[in-house]
């Protein structure tokens, strides 16, 4: 029955009113606010009409998919590795037909917000989810064959899910999120660590690492380098960035080529005679100032080739005769900051800057000149002062 006007009572809402993306009710970890509306997304062009059939690759990088389904990728039974970098991708879901065969799958840079849609891919052995919208690492623990996790640039605030992994040798979690080291007792066969840009505080939760040989937790907040004494075979350590003052807590880490401890608060080198495989030692940018500390620490060193202490008070109060004490300090070093040592020759007669044992004040060449250290330690050692012992010079 309709009133005067015409209505019958009842209330009708007019078809404009659609839901665009029906994933944020399915999914209540749905977090992808920026993510285009579905209708939006028009059906992909097939991009793969040309493609043999038996490809083992499939490769396809910034062409605006937004689409996996509509690629059509069971044609493809016998495909190995996918990558679709640069698309705009929201959800994971590829077809059953290729699950046996793919091994490696590249989704960098997308706008996948939870992952899902892989429980049949259990052959897979590098994952790559960088740059994406992920906040929680779930449903990957199944993919016991993995070896490689990538999962930079995402919102991560905690380390999670990776239960299972026993083969995983690189993780990659930078530039999220996460405030504490945590849940990867599991990840036993791990050489690779990265975690740089995150706000971790601290070094915890490493014993199960036994096999780990590169850390990479630079641009966080670190004030100490406690916590390390269960790695072992760590080889790389890259501590760069944070608010570290002393270098102890390596005591156990003999095993160190590489160490990057630049842009700290660091003011004494030492803690570090100990480290006999050390190769390069980056320190730029904190507040060393004595080169008596880098004879001590780095002389014996013979493996040692490179140095960084440029943005020291080493290097700034001194400018001038900065490398040429950097040299005595370390004859055999190859390398300071990014500038090389020249090979040893024959030619001009030069003299050091200073003698280690009157103090007189010497002449210096400046540009080419190599200071060949190894002559004056014989000469020195024969008893005669560094100021009077020629040093060659080559052109």
């Amino acid at each position: 029955m309709k009133d005067s006007k015409g209505w019958d009572g009842k209330l009708r809402v007019g078809p404009q009113a659609t839901i665009t993306n029906p994933e944020a009710i399915e999914d209540p970890d749905y977090s992808d606010e920026d993510a285009p509306p579905v209708e939006e997304i028009e059906a992909d062009e097939d991009l793969l009409e040309d493609e043999d059939k038996d490809t083992e690759e499939i490769d396809l990088v910034h062409c605006r998919i937004g689409s996996i389904p509509a690629l059509h990728l069971e044609r493809f039974p016998k495909v190995q590795r996918i990558c679709l970098r640069q698309n705009q991708i929201t959800r994971i879901a590829f077809p059953p037909e290729i699950a046996g065969s793919l091994v490696e799958l590249d989704l960098y840079d997308n706008l996948i917000s939870h992952v899902k849609g892989l429980d049949e891919f259990k052959d897979l052995t590098s994952l790559d989810l960088s740059f994406n919208k992920i906040k929680h690492i779930k449903n990957i623990s199944h993919l016991v064959k993995l070896t490689d996790l990538y999962f930079v640039q995402n919102k991560i605030s905690k380390i999670e899910g990776l239960e299972g992994l026993k083969v995983l040798r690189n993780l990659e979690l930078g530039a999220n999120r996460i405030r504490e080291i945590e849940n990867l007792e599991s990840l036993t066969s791990l050489e690779e660590l990265w975690l740089g840009k995150n706000k971790i505080t601290e070094f915890k939760n490493l014993d199960a690492l036994q096999n780990l040989k590169i850390l990479s937790i630079q641009s966080n907040r670190l004030t100490s380098l406690n916590g390390l004494s269960s790695l072992k075979n760590l080889e790389e350590l890259y501590v760069s960035h944070n608010a570290i003052t002393e270098l102890s807590g390596l005591e156990s880490n003999t095993k160190l080529r590489v160490l990057d401890f630049s842009n700290n608060q660091v003011s004494k080198l030492e803690h570090l005679s100990h480290l006999e495989n050390l190769e390069e030692l980056w320190g730029s940018n904190n507040q060393l100032s004595s080169f008596d500390e880098v004879e001590k620490e780095l002389k014996d060193k013979e493996k040692l080739q490179t140095v960084y202490f440029e943005g020291n008070p080493l290097q700034t109060k001194g400018p001038a005769v900065y490398r040429n004490k950097v040299r005595l300090a370390i004859p055999h070093i190859m390398q300071i900051d990014a500038s090389k040592c020249s090979l040893p020759g024959s030619g001009v007669v030069v003299y050091t800057d200073s003698c280690s044992v009157c103090e007189n004040s010497l002449i210096t060449m400046q540009g080419k000149a190599w200071l060949m250290i190894q002559w004056q330690s014989w000469l020195m050692e024969s008893g005669f002062h560094s100021c009077r012992s020629p040093i060659l010079h080559v052109d």
